[in-house]
Parts: C-alpha cells; sequence; structure tokens
C-alpha cells in the first residue's frame, strides 16, 4: 500500500486542503499518515468550518459543505487520531508528501519547522511526488537543499496562493477580524515564494481564480505540475489538486 505523508500544524489547518486530498488518496487505496509537531491530534481552523467569525462574508469565505463533511469524517478516522511527530517522519518511509495549507498564526509551528524543512528536502533530493497548496507552498519554499544552500523550489516552476488572493480576504474582513488573514503582516505568501524562486518566470499565477472546483466542475480548479512537484493556490483547487496527486503517486 502506498504512504503518504501529511504534516499538519497543531491547530489551524485549512479543511478543505487536508481533508479533500485525504479523502481522495484514501478512496483509492493509499494509506495517509499524519504528523503533527508533538504528535497530538490537530485541530482545524474552526472559521473555517463554521465561518461565525467571517460576518457578510462567511458564504464566500468558509469551506464549503462537501470539505466540511469530509473533514468530519477525516477527524474519526484512525489515522488522523495517531499522528506522528514531525521528528519520527523520515523520507525513506513514505512515498509522496502533501503539505496543505492555513491562515491562522498558530500555523507557524508548522510554516517555521526546522525539522519538517529538512523532511521536505528530503523528499525533493529523492525526487518522490511532493504537492503543496496554499501556506503549504511556504514549507517547500523554506526547505533547503543541503548541497547548494538554496530552497528547493529553485529551478522549480510553482505557483501558490496569489498575493490578490491574500490581500483581498483581509481588505474584506479587517474591520473586525484584524489581520487574521496575513499570516505574516507585510510579507505575502506569493512574495516569500517568489524570492525563493530561480527565476521570476518560474511562478505561474494561472487563470484568475474565481469559483471553487469540484467533482463535478473540474475546469474551475488549477495546478502547476513540473516534474514531481505539485502545487496549487487555494481551497479552490482542491479538488484538482488532490486528483492530479493521486495521478502522481499512481504512476498515472
Amino acid at each position: 500500500m502506498t504512504q503518504i505523508l501529511i504534516p499538519l500544524p497543531a491547530y489551524g489547518f485549512d479543511p478543505t486542503e487536508v481533508a479533500i486530498p485525504w479523502k481522495i488518496l484514501t478512496q483509492a487505496g493509499h494509506f495517509v499518515q499524519f504528523a503533527t509537531p508533538g504528535a497530538k491530534v490537530a485541530t482545524p481552523d474552526q472559521a473555517m468550518l463554521d465561518g461565525r467569525r467571517l460576518g457578510i462574508w462567511k458564504p464566500l469565505l468558509r469551506a464549503r459543505i462537501d470539505a466540511v463533511e469530509a473533514c468530519a469524517l477525516m477527524a474519526k478516522s484512525p489515522e488522523f487520531q495517531a499522528p506522528i511527530s514531525y521528528a519520527d517522519c523520515q523520507e525513506k518511509a513514505f512515498d509522496g508528501l502533501v503539505l496543505p495549507g492555513g491562515h491562522d498564526k498558530r500555523v507557524k509551528d508548522y510554516l517555521e519547522s526546522k525539522t519538517l524543512q529538512s523532511v521536505v528536502a528530503d523528499f525533493f533530493t529523492a525526487k518522490k511526488p511532493v504537492g503543496a497548496i496554499c501556506h503549504g507552498v511556504v514549507v517547500a519554499a523554506r526547505s533547503c537543499n543541503q548541497e547548494t544552500g538554496q530552497s528547493v523550489l529553485s529551478g522549480y516552476k510553482t505557483t501558490c496562493l496569489l498575493k490578490s488572493q491574500e490581500m483581498l480576504a483581509y481588505t474584506m474582513t479587517r474591520l473586525w477580524l484584524k489581520d487574521y488573514y496575513l499570516t505574516y503582516p507585510g510579507l505575502t505568501v506569493e512574495d516569500e515564494v517568489r524570492a525563493a524562486l530561480a527565476s521570476g518566470d518560474d511562478f505561474i499565477e494561472g487563470p484568475k481564480p474565481m469559483l471553487r472546483d469540484s467533482p463535478t466542475a473540474m475546469s474551475r480548479g488549477f495546478t502547476c505540475r513540473d516534474r514531481h512537484y505539485l502545487s496549487a493556490r487555494w481551497p479552490g483547487d482542491a479538488y484538482n489538486f488532490s486528483q492530479a496527486f493521486e495521478g502522481m503517486v499512481s504512476g498515472k
């Protein structure tokens, strides 16, 4: 059985970007191993699940019902209830790696983990399938090749959460949520990812993100693939991202 590693923060992962890949990968017969900083069960960003803090923008910003339901199923699964620690993650034990996102400031234990970044670098060195979506691309961008000292994304094409998307969500909610949507005020995800690339031409924006994809509306989603590395921008790309990654680990 193919073994897929999905590391998570202790709190604040995006439910769509974790539960949809989990659902599609497990339905295809792959085993998903979750990992957290201290091997304790992770908690999703509650605002994305119930939308209560999102005010008038709740219908647009919260996770869609299919993702909420998938997250509830995932939370009850044996694999979700038994995560390992980042320190126990070894590239050679897995066939693929998925790096999901989440923007609550408490995801920094995930985004800033040197231990996790070392594991990510090992996956790139081994050229095993790596998928990163939204803020998950930041983890990849911060992971360095030990020989070159450069980001593992240097020389790869990638996308990530667009600056326009991040700033729009912040602008829509800043009156009552302050900088909730800015994980790092003053530095957007796109800014940091672009700085890690070998060339500005390696950043791929994709079509303008408008509506979320779904099993019946796949054309709405977007992914960028470069060799063994797959990236996507936001929860609206989750189905395309998940199916494309499943194809990679299945050798399709």
